[in-house]
């Protein structure tokens, strides 16, 4: 274990701390996210079980009465942060925003209930029902195709804000009705590795269309301007599906347990509809013009943590994980490097993310592919030694990308140090 960088990650876990929830990073992200709660709860494991459990129990605190977990919850005010409270309007108490987030929580809880020896029984029995509200509320508002799979109705929703997959989908929507609004992120991060005005411009007039409709989830989905099956949140709520079942199984909730197949059978069979034969791998599908994304992400690679694709698909996948190995010293780029549109240090259209790291070797590891597995998570953490915990990295020189001190860039390298005692590899069993 590198003892000094375990230290800074604690310290960076701890100075983010802002008294039962976390903040991603301070002064870019003053609030607590969903998805990176999460993970961050993961390094929490490494020191504090306890601090780790509070991590994901404030977060639910958040969740709306019909299963919905917002994206941000905004426990106290920062009126220098946009888009705001007084942006969303959604009418909660803590105030949040209005859409959601990849459910990598149940995946998360079940990652804490196994390193903490299957203790915390209490803890689970009591955050189980809302992860299983949260996967209800996905198959009744998100599934509009009944496969199982996952409708995306704004790109922040995905956590892959920018990527150049939501291109196409996004050009045809009208921002003449955006009201006037300031960026503090280009004050904070360089402009060169954050979304351009008219992204931004789209992502306030998806905003405004949930606002303008009360976030009435049903007509987002039918209605709205922006909708995508999500290959990232498809793939992760399979996943995480497979986690609460077991947590189920665990609890004595055979009920829900049947319920739970249910839904894995329905999108293992579903997920054909998100592969892509000419490029060889799965992508989202813009489900208003009917077309797949065409571009191969990291995301496309969350069949394996998703247990899904069957001999051929993955081999077609492998294939595609050679060809951009040999683009860049670092994997995994978000974006692939022979796409025309990658940029090595834009937002999700190039740089490595642990998270997504973690996912994906986590997922080969599980399948078999030890040495891809191994090579990712050897690289995130060359990534942390070379340039410390930022929230992404560019996959050409390692360089830090977007913010600093960033939290769960730092609980992943306590999870994985946590993991082996080595601090080289988040793969079980790896030296």
């Amino acid at each position: 274990m590198n003892d000094n960088l375990f230290k800074k990650a604690v310290e960076i876990l701890t100075a983010n701390d802002r008294g039962g929830y976390t903040v991603p990073t301070a002064g870019l992200y003053p609030f607590q996210w969903n998805w990176d709660s999460a993970f961050v709860a993961l390094g929490f494991a490494a020191f504090d079980q306890n601090r780790a459990w509070r991590e994901v129990e404030t977060l639910f605190e958040a969740q709306w009465d019909d299963g919905f977990l917002p994206h941000i919850i905004f426990h106290v005010d920062d009126p220098g942060y946009f888009p705001g409270p007084s942006v969303w309007r959604t009418q909660k108490t803590p105030a949040t925003s209005g859409i959601t987030q990849p459910p990598v929580a149940a995946s998360i809880v079940h990652a804490l209930w196994e390193a903490g020896g299957r203790d915390n029984h209490d803890r689970l029995a009591a955050i189980y029902p809302k992860l299983l509200a949260w996967h209800r509320w996905f198959h009744r508002y998100r599934d509009p195709l009944g496969k199982g799979l996952v409708l995306a109705t704004h790109p922040w929703e995905t956590g892959r804000d920018n990527s150049p997959e939501w291109d196409a989908p996004s050009a045809v929507i009208d921002t003449s009705q955006v009201e006037p609004y300031e960026r503090r992120d280009l004050v904070l991060v360089n402009h060169e590795m954050r979304p351009s005005k008219d992204d931004y411009d789209r992502y306030l007039a998806i905003l405004q269309f949930g606002r303008d409709h009360q976030w009435d989830h049903a007509l987002i989905a039918e209605k709205g301007p922006f909708r995508m099956i999500d290959v990232g949140m498809t793939m992760i709520l399979l996943r995480a599906n497979r986690d609460l079942l077991s947590i189920a199984q665990a609890l004595g909730r055979e009920k829900d347990c049947e319920e739970l197949r249910k839904q894995i059978k329905l999108s293992e069979k579903g997920i054909s509809y998100l592969w892509d034969g000419e490029l060889g791998a799965f992508c989202s599908r813009d489900i208003i013009s009917g077309r797949s994304s065409g571009i191969i992400t990291s995301a496309s690679f969350l069949n394996f943590y998703a247990g899904v694709g069957d001999a051929l698909q993955r081999a077609s996948l492998i294939t595609n994980l050679d060809r951009i190995s040999a683009r860049v010293r670092y994997l995994l780029p978000s974006t692939d490097p022979d796409f025309k549109k990658f940029n090595s240090i834009l937002y999700w259209r190039g740089p490595i993310w642990a998270v997504i790291n973690q996912m994906v070797a986590s997922g080969l590891s599980e399948q078999g592919y030890q040495s891809y597995a191994q090579r990712i998570a050897d690289d995130t953490c060359a990534l942390v030694k070379k340039s410390g915990f930022y929230e992404a990295y560019c996959p050409l020189t390692g360089v830090g990308t977007g913010g600093a001190e960033f939290s769960w860039t730092a609980a992943i390298w306590l999870h994985l140090s946590a993991q082996d005692r080595g601090g080289k590899s988040f793969v079980k069993g790896a030296a």
